[in-house]
């Protein structure tokens, strides 16, 4: 695995993490009951993105190393899953 593929699957947990992350916690202003003028009654009050992101990036380590320890160990490789033995006959 390439450094630029480890980065590449870092970012892309990252960010389903992150995404998954966003609304846990998250007070409406409506539910606060004090409508800012000129905002949505569905926005955040206090969205709180210092500490997701911390917890975020925490987590992914901790999904990260094991992953990227599995695919560079060849464990498991593309043809032990090639079922149908479309690559043919191994070298």
């Amino acid at each position: 695995m390439a450094i630029t593929s480890a980065l590449v699957l870092f970012a892309v947990i990252w960010f389903m993490l992150f995404l998954m992350a966003l609304p846990i916690g998250m007070r409406s202003q409506e539910q606060d009951g004090e409508v800012v003028p000129g905002t949505p009654a569905s926005a955040p009050v206090n969205p709180d993105i210092g500490r997701k992101v911390l917890w975020v990036t925490a987590i992914t380590l901790l999904l990260w190393i094991p992953l990227v320890w599995f695919i560079t160990s060849g464990i498991l490789s593309i043809r032990d899953i090639d079922f149908y033995n479309r690559m043919g006959p191994p070298k």
